[in-house]
């Protein structure tokens, strides 16, 4: 295996195996963009000359030299370390994706299904990863919310264009439910930050609330009682002309929607779809504001 020492200038050194798929692909800089210092099959060498030339540009030093990392001591099979609740990977956050872009392809089994890397899965893992509480260079995300994502999207199959499709619409993920009009999102990741929210949000509302034990105690009952409270409050801030109090009770009332569905056995991207099926074909016009189906 070949190991590649880059400079990015004015940005970072970085040792990598795969230069396009590291530097172009995922942090998005061309040929002339970035320069190769010095490549080698020797890790050790590698590594040394990484924190040689990251002191000598004034960059931030890693910690942990490259070939000190566990991830790197197995590569293109991370040792992964599964439990009941978790999987967690042998790599500090920062290290993470570009380990999971090396490993395409890697499969392993939990007891809430099979997962599989790919560049739709690597999207929601950097998305919802935790460091470790017991050792900052591991990381790890919750196998129930992961498998939901299974679940709920479509995560194969999808032609790597930027913009992928999806029953002959388009959204970044291939994330919308049947039939969605057509969006386009900006690809996000640490070096270009997102500026909007794909349909994985709802992932991270129900990862929330299942942290604090909303699913294993809440009630239908009360979440339905809640949602209305959240109504309320929306409809108030529209009559007090309140617009950031508006958009807070907006997203207030989809958190509640969320788990309201959760609690009832289905998730809010069905029922959103399922909503849209039912609307996309309805005929009507406007009546004093209000769309009046035929």
């Amino acid at each position: 295996m070949t190991y590649y020492l880059y400079h990015i200038p004015g940005k970072k050194v970085g040792v990598t195996t795969n230069l396009k798929r590291r530097v172009e692909d995922q942090q998005g800089y061309g040929p002339g963009e970035y320069e190769i210092i010095e490549s080698s099959d020797d890790i050790d060498f590698i590594s040394e000359g990484e924190i040689i030339m990251q002191k000598a540009f004034g960059y931030k030093v890693d910690q942990i030299p490259y070939n000190k990392l566990n991830c790197n001591k197995n590569k293109l099979n991370m040792n992964i370390n599964v439990t009941e609740q978790t999987t967690t990977f042998p790599c500090p956050v920062n290290k993470l994706k570009g380990q999971l872009m090396d490993n395409l392809g890697m499969t392993w089994h939990t007891d809430h299904g099979t997962f599989t890397i790919n560049e739709y899965s690597i999207k929601w893992i950097m998305s919802n990863v935790k460091t470790s509480m017991f050792n900052k260079q591991r990381s790890y995300v919750y196998n129930k919310a992961f498998a939901r994502f299974y679940d709920n999207h479509q995560t194969h199959d999808y032609p790597s264009n930027g913009r992928d499709q999806y029953d002959g619409k388009t959204l970044a993920g291939g994330l919308a439910p049947t039939g969605m009009k057509e969006r386009s999102y900006e690809c996000c990741d640490e070096y270009n930050p997102c500026t909007c929210k794909p349909y994985y949000q709802f992932d991270l509302i129900r990862e929330w609330a299942d942290e604090r034990g909303l699913y294993e105690n809440g009630d239908t009952k009360t979440q339905a009682l809640k949602l209305v409270e959240e109504v309320g409050e929306t409809c108030r801030a529209i009559l007090k002309e309140d617009f950031d109090e508006v958009i807070d009770g907006i997203g207030d009332c989809v958190v509640v929607l969320t788990n309201l569905a959760e609690l009832q056995g289905v998730s809010i991207e069905a029922c959103i779809d399922a909503a849209y099926q039912e609307i996309k074909n309805r005929k009507g016009k406007m009546v004093n504001g209000t769309y009046k189906k035929d």
